[in-house]
């Protein structure tokens, strides 16, 4: 369904992404994962059509997106970051004007709104005004625009974002009906649980270049061998960075994240390290709250290979 080339794109100095290369199957649900700047958002850009390559290639479905954009754009789906609809309109009335911006009009027009009205769970509120909407449902109504031309590929970026746990759980259903009846899934979030319940493959990018691809075992089995420690401690601001220094004479230096008041440091054998980390950090002051061992898992994957967690 989809195949990105070498793909790479500079703004002036900056490289965003560089020779990034994966494929997407038909009916598979693609997750990408990265922190916040990794390039996620200018890799999807790309594949939409919005920003031009500089170098590499994209085809959707055998169609090149640079020398077809219009073309390869009537495949897809996109669910932006941001809500992209007109507040003072219904649901109803923003999902027609969606509707007829992919040439949608007449009974296909109405009979594909009834149904998207019926797929997000907002049917006993299509007459509302969107801007009397929670911001959950706003999100839904967001997906509803996305697919009313029943896409071959929906792409969704950051879809949950500040939103309530009844929403969520019910775009997630949505996504995973959808991906169910064949429609091709690329999915980014902020949340490594969503990923994981939605996603059969993976792709991690850091610093524009795709340090990681394959199924959730395979990722998994190659990188996530290392557990995490973490470490609560009762300290002021100023003593965090004397901790960091010291537990840097031990420890890899990005296998160690501190955020507020507590340290997670990765190691293949925990248990072996366990009373060195103890002793680094009481020797610097501090006294230990907690303390727990959390088994290898998607997060820990993703701190080892980044150096950060994913909602940096």
């Amino acid at each position: 369904m989809l195949t990105v080339q070498d793909l790479s794109k500079s703004f002036g100095q900056i490289e965003a992404v560089k020779d990034v290369s994966f494929a997407v199957e038909k009916g598979e649900s693609f997750g990408l994962l990265g922190p916040n700047g990794a390039g996620k958002s200018t890799t999807i850009n790309m594949i939409t059509g919005l920003f031009p390559p500089s170098s590499g290639a994209i085809q959707v479905k055998n169609i090149d997106v640079v020398k077809n954009p219009k073309q390869a754009q009537k495949l897809i789906g996109v669910v932006p970051q941001e809500i992209a609809l007109y507040q003072e309109m219904s649901a109803r009335e923003n999902l027609k004007f969606w509707g007829r911006m992919y040439d949608l009009s007449g009974k296909e027009l109405e009979k594909n709104v009834d149904e998207v009205l019926e797929i997000i769970g907002l049917r006993e509120r299509a007459k509302d005004k969107v801007d009397t909407f929670s911001g959950g449902m706003k999100r839904r109504v967001n997906i509803g625009a996305a697919i009313l031309h029943r896409p071959e590929m929906l792409i969704m970026d950051e879809p949950t974002v500040g939103i309530d746990p009844q929403s969520r759980n019910h775009i997630l259903e949505t996504v995973k009906r959808l991906n169910g009846e064949g429609m091709t899934i690329i999915y980014t979030s902020h949340y490594m649980e969503e990923v994981e319940y939605l996603c059969e493959r993976l792709g991690i990018i850091d610093h524009g270049q795709l340090i990681a691809c394959g199924t959730l075992k395979e990722i998994r089995e190659t990188h996530g061998d290392h557990s995490r420690i973490n470490v609560t401690v009762d300290t002021n601001a100023a003593m965090i960075d004397l901790i960091k220094t010291t537990l840097a004479k031990s420890f890899l230096e990005k296998d160690i994240q501190i955020k507020d008041y507590q340290i997670s440091v990765l190691h293949k054998e925990p248990n072996t390290v366990l009373s060195e980390l103890i002793q680094s950090v009481t020797n610097t002051g501090a006294k230990i709250t907690s303390m727990e061992i959390v088994e290898p898992n998607l997060e820990s994957v993703f701190l080892h290979l980044t150096g950060r967690n994913l909602r940096d």
